[in-house]
Formats: C-alpha cells, sequence, structure tokens
C-alpha cells in the first residue's frame, strides 16, 4: 500500500532537501565587517538586497543569522516575515511547505506584532500558489480559504484587506468549480438527484460565485427532468437578470418562454 504523507512529513522532507543547499550556502556567508555599529541592520539590509534581486537562498542566509545569531533584536520578526518571502518567491512544493512553516511560527511567536497581517495574508498565499485546477484534489485550495477568511476578522482595518479579499474571491471560486464539474457531470449521466444536491449546495455556501450562471442553467434544467418545473423557472430567471454574458443566455430565454406558457394553458384541476 503506498502511504501518504501528511504535512508534518512533507515538512521534514522539504527540511532535508533544503538544508543540503543551506549547508553549501552557510560556508559562504560573508562576517559582518568589524566595527560596524549596528551588524544585525547590515544583514538584514544585505538579505532585503538580495531579496529583491530574487537571490532567494542568498537572502535567506543573511536573514537567518539576523533570527539565529541576534535574538534580541527588532529586526528579527521581521527577518523572520522575509525568510518566508524567500520561500514563496522560490515557489517550489517544498519550499512553500517551508514558507507555510514560517509564517506559522510568526503568528504564534509574535501574536500581536504590527505585522501579524501581513504574515497571515502570506500564510493564505502559501496554500494559494497551490491550488491545484478544479478537476483535481482542492485540499490546498480548502486550506487557503481558510487562511483568508481567518484574516477577516482578525484585521479588518488592514491595508491588505483588498487583496485578500480579492485571493479569497479567486480560491472560493475555484472550490466552486470543481463543485460545480461534478454536478454537471452528474446531470449527464442522468443522476438527477445527485446533481440537484449538488448544484443547490453550491448556491448556498457559494452565493457569489462568478460561475453561477452555469449552475443555475444546470439546477433548472435538473428540475425540469424531475417535473419541479415551477421550481426550475426561478433559476433560469435569475441567470437572465444577473448576467449580461453567459453561454446559457438564450437557452435560458427559451426556456422562461417555454414554461411561462406551459404554465397559461395547464388545465385547471
Amino acid at each position: 500500500m503506498t502511504p501518504r504523507f501528511g504535512l508534518a512529513s512533507r515538512l521534514l522532507a522539504a527540511s532535508l532537501l533544503v538544508a543540503a543547499a543551506s549547508a553549501c550556502a552557510t560556508s559562504g556567508r560573508r562576517a559582518v565587517p568589524p566595527g560596524t555599529a549596528q551588524p544585525d541592520k547590515f544583514l538584514f539590509d544585505r538579505g532585503t538586497s538580495e531579496l529583491n534581486d530574487k537571490h532567494w537562498l542568498t537572502a535567506r542566509e543573511f536573514f537567518k543569522q539576523v533570527t539565529e545569531t541576534y535574538t534580541q533584536s527588532p529586526l528579527r520578526p521581521d527577518a523572520k516575515l522575509a525568510i518566508g518571502d524567500s520561500y514563496l518567491g522560490e515557489n517550489t512544493a517544498e519550499a512553500l511547505v517551508l514558507g507555510i512553516n514560517e509564517f506559522q511560527e510568526f503568528l504564534a511567536f509574535y501574536p500581536t506584532h504590527p505585522r501579524a497581517d501581513y504574515a497571515q495574508y502570506k500564510l493564505g498565499m502559501a496554500h494559494f500558489k497551490q491550488m491545484r485546477a478544479a478537476e483535481r484534489d482542492q485540499s490546498e485550495t480548502r486550506a487557503a480559504i481558510r487562511d483568508f477568511e481567518n484574516f477577516l476578522p482578525r484585521y479588518p482595518n488592514s491595508s491588505l484587506l483588498p487583496e485578500v479579499q480579492a485571493r479569497l474571491r479567486e480560491s472560493r471560486d475555484r472550490l466552486s468549480q470543481s463543485e460545480f464539474l461534478v454536478g454537471r457531470f452528474y446531470f449527464r449521466i442522468n443522476w438527477i438527484p445527485g446533481a440537484i444536491d449538488r448544484l443547490n449546495a453550491i448556491i448556498k455556501s457559494d452565493p457569489a460565485f462568478t460561475g453561477r450562471d452555469g449552475v443555475y442553467f444546470y439546477l433548472a434544467e435538473a428540475l425540469i427532468k424531475v417535473n419541479r418545473q415551477a421550481e426550475a423557472l426561478p433559476y433560469f430567471e435569475k441567470l437572465v437578470d444577473e448576467f449580461e454574458v453567459s453561454e446559457h443566455l438564450e437557452e435560458a430565454r427559451k426556456r422562461i418562454t417555454e414554461l411561462k406558457t406551459q404554465a397559461q394553458v395547464k388545465p385547471a384541476s
């Protein structure tokens, strides 16, 4: 049986891979020039310069010297954040796992720090960068949504709020699109109860889903298949009312006309 690895195992594997590269870089660390008045600032500035030049490993070594050697430095929290940024910049699967660890540790050590909002945002981004296509597993998407949602009540006045809201919308769209593909598949194989349940769940959990025109359309079509025309009509109407552009508009308008005509000519019981 193939073993399944969790975050802890991924973190250990990533740490081992990075350790080998770090060992080489460590031997090349430049010493702080003798007589430097603020050695922690010297290292931090050098790390910042390397980070701006996208020299991720070199930057990380300078920042690690700050966090490991100058433990009382006021620059230590910023250096820890920069280490996380270097991992996100590297943008490999292993590096992103290590970046998640750095931002989680920052929030644990410095929960009231003025840049805690940045750490929470970057934590969400580390998962966001690992989101898979809608057809694939959505574990990282759910993790990104969780971390972005945690940001909202904690940092309502943060300057990062608009960016977090935008990324949260993208993440929710990805998850809802994944659910929509399942619902549409159920419709196409004619498992109508399953399609109705799945599509209804999207509307309840994510009413702002940007692709909800497709949800409206297939849910309405599914309801028609089980003779629930009166319930189907409002979904076609919502599609027409809410979307100026949709591949389903023309068909939805036809369905509205058909359903209203049927209702008018239906004999009284």
